[in-house]
């Protein structure tokens, strides 16, 4: 008999493994990704206050207006952009990529990519 794959747990497991190597501090913070089956989050983190210094999504009411749906490469690549925006108005120039267990491909290589293309570096 196969035993049936917890899905769940591997990713909790696989997330909490990358988050013991990954932290953010003020002057480079964690910028984490989540990702839902309608939406995309973004934030940059500091890690050693506890705080997010800013974040971006596809439900966030500027960016809503942009974004005719919140689950496509499209929306992923405006929630970079936003997101890159708002950590220059901070002075944030390098951040942490964290891409919180989810693959480097489609809706999170994209937002990487349009991150990267808005002024961050990582």
């Amino acid at each position: 008999m196969f035993k049936k794959v917890n899905r769940k747990a591997v990713k909790k497991r696989k997330h909490l493994s990358i988050r013991n190597s990954i932290y953010g501090t003020a002057e480079r913070p964690r910028l984490s990704v989540y990702r839902s089956n309608n939406n995309i989050f973004a934030q940059l983190i500091d890690d050693i206050k506890g705080v997010t210094l800013a974040s971006a999504s596809t439900i966030d009411k500027k960016l809503k207006e942009t974004v005719s749906k919140g689950n496509n490469v499209e929306a992923a690549k405006t929630i970079g952009k936003a997101i890159a925006e708002r950590a220059n108005e901070k002075g944030i120039k390098d951040v942490v990529f964290d891409r919180s267990g989810y693959k480097y491909t489609g809706r999170i290589a994209a937002l990487a990519q349009a991150a990267r293309e808005a002024g961050l570096s990582f």
